[in-house]
């Protein structure tokens, strides 16, 4: 455990009227809580779990991708639903079930996947990825947060010609908006990137020269050290919200065993867990978790220095200090964050076809997995729901890269009159 970790209270709830109460210690849930005390509000910050970063945030793919904000639902998606249906796509599965969540989910996010769609949300994540990107700038100038931050650039590796010309067009249309994005052959890409010589079937690269990365868990530990000390930020982890209801005041919160707390006002970034609460509370989010995995390990001797996203098999590789960290697969519909030791298997298993000599593949440190939530569209929901209550959750596989810019959203949601 960290020392940052060690020193976050557990118990002993303190039920003090706050202004915000923000419900979730992940990336989102505490970028949130950096937006409200920024503001000069009084913050206090929720969780079921006993520190931040616990869930979805632990160990995710690392990468700050505020270039590439592809929607998930997109016109590629038809061409694969036979063997997606089958569970013969090794990348992406669905946890089929007849509960009418997911069948509303599952016909949304296949209205989704129309060319007209595709290109208006993936559209509509790049203006909050923008908005990200600047929002961190503006954080790490004002306060020091050590989290392996780093700015390599990423490549995007196609073996399908038809999916590079495809990625080809949205890389015009995104120069449109300021994006610095190019294609590259093959040949062009092993000379910025000489790890990739060990990939074969290459059909060409989008390379994103100013992409970033870092680690997500040093982040949210950082961040909540200073949002404790400069800021009087609050905590309470072990906290599982069971109700949230008006009062005189605001909101009384009252946890599972009972414990009350006071706000005037209530972020929900509780990820796949806000949709039960906020079914509680009469509000249907539409939500599904997706599953995915990751491995840490010490880089191989072809390990890569830009960040590499493997598209065919949905592979990210992401240095971090002297690690490398591999994540991927999407099991749609799974909603237990349990590490399955087939897939984890499987998971690395593809990362060594894809990049034979990038890790070291036989000694790994950590494997992970955790629920991401996703909305029908791959556009998060960031709203005010309730005169004092708003919502920020259904960021996908984008929670990291979208955290700053999705916090301060939230609040100008909040606060808007």
């Amino acid at each position: 455990m960290s020392t940052v970790e060690a020193s976050l209270p557990t118990g002993g709830v303190d039920d003090a009227l706050v202004d915000v109460t923000v419900i979730g210690a992940g990336v989102v849930g505490i970028a949130t809580a950096y937006a409200a005390a920024r503001r000069g509000l009084s913050v206090r910050i929720i969780d079921r779990a006993a520190g931040p970063a616990m869930g979805a945030s632990f160990a995710n793919g690392a990468q700050l991708s505020y270039a590439y904000t592809e929607s998930m639902a997109s016109p590629a998606l038809w061409s694969k639903l036979p063997s997606i249906a089958l569970g013969r796509d090794r990348a992406l599965s669905m946890r089929w079930s007849l509960d009418p969540d997911f069948l509303r989910w599952g016909i949304a996010f296949l209205r989704n996947a129309t060319p007209d769609r595709f290109r208006e949300n993936t559209l509509a994540v790049l203006e909050l990825a923008t908005e990200s990107r600047g929002a961190m700038d503006a954080l790490l100038r004002q306060h020091n947060i050590e989290f392996q931050h780093t700015a390599p650039g990423k490549m995007h590796l196609y073996r399908d010609p038809a999916g590079l010309d495809d990625a080809a067009a949205m890389v015009a249309v995104k120069r449109e908006y300021g994006v610095q994005q190019s294609v590259l052959s093959p040949r062009e890409a092993v000379a910025l990137e000489p790890a990739l010589a060990g990939a074969t079937g290459l059909a060409g690269v989008v390379h994103s020269p100013a992409e970033e990365v870092g680690d997500p868990l040093r982040f949210c530990t950082g961040l909540l050290a200073i949002l404790r000390a400069d800021y009087g930020v609050t905590t309470c982890f072990n906290f599982e919200v069971a109700s949230a209801t008006p009062a005189s005041d605001g909101l009384r919160l009252t946890s599972r065993e009972g414990q009350p707390l006071r706000s005037r006002q209530l972020v929900s970034c509780a990820g796949v867990d806000a949709v039960a609460l906020s079914r509680r509370n009469g509000l249907r989010l539409p939500l599904m978790p997706v599953k995915g995995y990751s491995f840490t390990a010490a880089p191989g001797a072809l390990a890569p220095a830009v960040s590499i996203t493997d598209t065919d098999r949905k592979l990210v590789f992401c240095r971090l200090g002297d690690k490398l960290r591999v994540a991927g697969l999407a099991e749609v519909g799974n909603h237990n964050a349990a590490v399955d030791p087939q897939r984890a298997q499987r998971l690395v298993a593809m990362a060594r076809e894809s990049l034979p000599d990038a890790a070291t593949y036989d000694a790994i440190d950590s494997t992970w997995a955790g629920l991401r939530p996703m909305t029908p569209s791959s556009v998060p929901i960031i709203r005010r729901v309730r005169p004092n209550v708003a919502v920020n959750v259904g960021h996908g596989m984008l929670g990291w890269t979208l955290a700053m810019g999705s916090g301060e959203r939230a609040l100008d949601a909040l606060l808007a009159k």
